[in-house]
């Protein structure tokens, strides 16, 4: 993934290296970086998660004016090339959120690069009658959609994060994450788009599951670790 190998040249050049959890450091350990350098302190995401989560309502903005319920819809966001560019994907995935909206809701943020491959595809008028198209959103209506999703559907790393920061189980469109940390412990399943059936049997299941009670994140100080630790 580019986002792993921006990682690894990163970390070749860098003085410190701040993990968010005991499998990145295992990682960097085997990859050769000394354990001097590393300083495990958990994810900065979870300290921004757990300050703004608390500003998040079940009544906010967002919900309401779609006229939507708590844990009643399933939250999906597209984004990544390797599902844009490729038509066929791109059809697995539209044709199971349609079935799964017959269902449940789908509020779908439309990424600008999706929007163009569903025009380009001419899917897009298509899709207004069953879901609710949105308009990307900001920091704080993400998180409170986030929130109080029933399910989320994602191909977005962060998103994956988010998901389990909130403790909302999350079906992840990809063949591969980087967290893998959330795939054993039952909170994530990746769930390529190549077939259809399959894709929508994980996301109508996966409302009905919750996996295990563990934070592998740090403790929401991660900030705090990072700026004892370079100070003088």
């Amino acid at each position: 993934m580019p986002e792993e190998v921006n990682r690894i040249l990163t970390d070749r050049i860098s003085q410190w290296l701040f993990t968010p959890t005991p499998v990145a450091t295992k990682n960097l350990k085997k990859e050769g970086v000394s354990p001097e350098k590393i300083f495990e302190v958990g994810d900065v995401m979870y300290d921004v998660a757990l300050k703004h989560g608390l500003e998040v309502k079940a009544e906010g903005r967002v919900l309401k004016r779609l006229g939507i319920s708590p844990k009643s819809y399933v939250l999906a966001t597209v984004h990544r090339a390797e599902n844009t560019n490729d038509s066929n994907r791109m059809s697995v995935i539209v044709e199971a959120f349609r079935r799964v909206a017959k269902s449940m809701p789908v509020i779908w943020p439309l990424h600008p690069r999706t929007r163009k491959s569903l025009e380009k595809n001419g899917i897009l008028p298509c899709l207004v009658p069953h879901f609710h198209l949105i308009e990307p959103v900001g920091y704080l209506d993400m998180l409170q959609l986030e929130k109080h999703a029933a399910v989320i559907a994602t191909d977005s790393g962060g998103v994956q994060k988010e998901a389990f920061f909130h403790r909302v189980p999350c079906i992840t469109l990809r063949n591969e994450t980087e967290w893998i940390e959330l795939v054993e412990l039952g909170w994530n399943l990746l769930s390529p788009p190549r077939d259809t059936k399959s894709l929508v049997k994980n996301i109508m299941q996966a409302k009905l599951n919750e996996g295990l009670a563990k934070q592998v994140y740090g403790c929401g100080n991660a900030s705090e670790k990072i700026t004892t630790a370079l100070s003088p």
